[in-house]
């Protein structure tokens, strides 16, 4: 099935729903107009369409393997990467001193998801290597900027990160691997990692990884952490790549899916590392790079939504079983009012998943722009519900994508299971959705709740801006946030155990609400249009879900810790 770029709706989403227009109100981002931002999406989505689509089935068919040492990518993956690499893809937020285009994270969530949804395998080398460079912006020397960025930013090296451990997964502070410096402004990195994303592959010149690990005089836990720049080939004094650095792939994990992007397990002996920001300061230079990528998996949820929805919608408007229960009905199963429902399902989902995505990444715009902590408090909100409604929307959706194919769903010869197989990861890494839900309500709520309820207020006044045009679906969406508000004001309440037992439940409700707000914007810009169903649809049938996720997070922890060990064994 040839893979449609949705140019347009993110047109449709810039302009009436997400606030684009502020962000290019900005000096910063005055250049980026909206005749500018327009070319270069279309760009964009002629490269996802041309490029990345027609390798997708080929990386998940032919995975990535290791060879003697060399990591051999799926077909057809060098050519599409070359594409990206030589059409500037990879820097499109990056700052222009180092040859980046400067645009904002906005433009570039939206490419991302375009890329997602037609190659996401691949779409993750250039995302982790965006946020090496967010990071190296923003905390390497001088020296490290100058050598690195411009490769970085080409596309000539590719990047990495490298926090986890066998032994130190999500407790980041649990990690052993040791730095000794070498008293030439250097240090010898020592120490096994797991996990890592692209950790090699045979297009790129070089890959510079970023290694969190402990200096001899480090405290325990994650204060004692630092983070260093380890490339694969060191470069000479010309800055070109020199002589193998002391860090190889010792193995690939054989996964559910991602086929085509290989995970590594590297080892780093003595290997030659510079260090990134201060010493001890490793997790404030990582959280740069880690934060990106967040927004940018959920991005890759997104995409996966995005193209396991095209795919479905095209087979239910061919496939014929059974009568059309629809008079004038186009004779295919899209009349089964079941398939019908699951398709809105999916549309209703992924509008709202993508109004997130892209807001969070406004306000992360207007925050970088301003400077203005009200905008900053909003993007750090927002990051994590954009992180794990993305990701669980992109589950979701593939899921009701194999649904809809019945059982040639279950066929890999149709390609629906690798929508599913390759989404299901996004709410894993980057940080588990329970972790993003404990961000939440735990790091996100340590001030009383405060942007929390200056998002919710903003939802009411935009119920009450509709109130006149589409009375039922303001009330609506009005009295969700009055619910929403409610659990908000007793959940900053409770001690830290209660919240973090009812975090899921608190972070679905949230995008209950906000998707239903972005519902209801879209259809006053397109009252009695299809948005307007589409929002009709989502206030009516999704958002009530609201209510039953409220009243859980109500329950606290007590019930949780009812079920010991022994009664969940029993």
């Amino acid at each position: 099935m040839p893979f449609r770029a949705p140019v347009p709706e993110f047109r449709f989403l810039f302009e009436h729903i997400v606030g684009f227009g502020k962000v290019t109100a900005t000096p910063r981002f005055a250049e980026a107009d909206a005749a500018t931002v327009e070319a270069i999406l279309g760009e964009a989505g002629k490269l996802c369409e041309e490029a990345l689509a027609p390798v997708r089935r080929s990386g998940d068919l032919h995975p990535a393997r290791l060879e003697n040492g060399v990591v051999r990518t799926s077909p057809g993956f060098a050519d599409a990467y070359r594409a990206i690499a030589e059409g500037g893809w990879i820097a499109v937020s990056a700052r222009p001193e180092h040859g980046g285009m400067g645009l904002p994270l906005t433009v570039s969530t939206a490419i991302n998801d375009m890329m997602s949804a037609s190659c996401v395998a691949l779409q993750l080398n250039p995302l982790m290597t965006q946020g090496q460079i967010e990071a190296l912006e923003n905390h390497a020397s001088a020296m490290i900027k100058n050598l690195y960025l411009p490769k970085l930013v080409s596309g000539e090296w590719s990047g990495t990160m490298n926090l986890t451990e066998p032994q130190a997964g999500s407790d980041v502070g649990a990690l052993r691997s040791k730095a000794e410096p070498l008293g030439d402004g250097s240090y010898a990195i020592t120490g096994q990692k797991i996990f890592i994303s692209w950790g090699d592959s045979d297009f790129s010149e070089n890959v510079c990884h970023l290694v969190l690990a402990r200096l001899p005089d480090a405290s325990p836990g994650t204060k004692g952490l630092s983070l260093f720049l380890v490339p694969k080939l060191i470069p000479d004094d010309s800055g070109k790549p020199g002589v193998t650095n002391a860090v190889k792939v010792v193995s690939l994990e054989h996964k559910m899916g991602l086929h085509g992007s290989p995970t590594a397990v590297m080892q780093y002996d003595g290997a030659t590392g510079w260090i990134v920001g201060p010493e001890h300061g490793g997790m404030a230079a990582m959280f740069t790079m880690m934060n990106n990528a967040r927004l940018g998996v959920g991005a890759q949820g997104i995409g996966c939504a995005e193209g396991a929805f095209q795919q479905a919608l095209e087979h239910a408007m061919e496939r014929r079983q059974g009568r059309s229960p629809v008079p004038d009905g186009n004779g295919t199963i899209i009349d089964h009012a079941d398939v019908r429902r699951m398709l809105a399902t999916m549309k209703a989902e992924l509008f709202a998943a993508r109004s997130i995505a892209l807001s969070t990444a406004v306000a992360l715009d207007m925050a970088n722009a301003t400077d203005d902590p009200g905008w900053q408090a909003q993007a750090a909100l927002l990051t994590p519900i954009a992180k794990a409604y993305g990701t669980d929307t992109g589950i979701a959706v593939a899921e009701l994508g194999i649904q809809i194919h019945g059982g040639m769903g279950y066929i890999e010869e149709t390609g629906a299971a690798q929508f599913y197989r390759d989404a299901r990861v996004t709410a894993i890494y980057e940080g588990t959705n329970g972790i993003q839900s404990i961000d939440l309500v735990g790091r996100k709520m340590m001030d009383g709740g405060a942007a929390a309820i200056r998002l919710i207020e903003e939802i009411v006044t935009g119920a009450d801006i509709a109130q006149h045009t589409l009375p039922e679906l303001a009330r609506s969406v009005r009295n969700a946030a009055k619910t929403l508000r409610d659990t908000t004001d007793w959940l900053v309440t409770q001690p830290p155990n209660d919240r973090f037992a009812v975090a899921v439940p608190y972070l679905r409700a949230f995008a209950r609400v906000l998707g239903a707000h972005f519902h209801l914007r879209s259809a006053l810009a397109d009252p009695g249009g299809a948005r307007e169903a589409h929002a009709r649809f989502f206030v009516a049938r999704l958002l009530p879900e609201h209510i039953g996720l409220c009243a859980h997070v109500r329950e606290g922890s007590e019930g949780v810790y009812a079920l010991s060990p022994e009664a969940l064994a029993a």
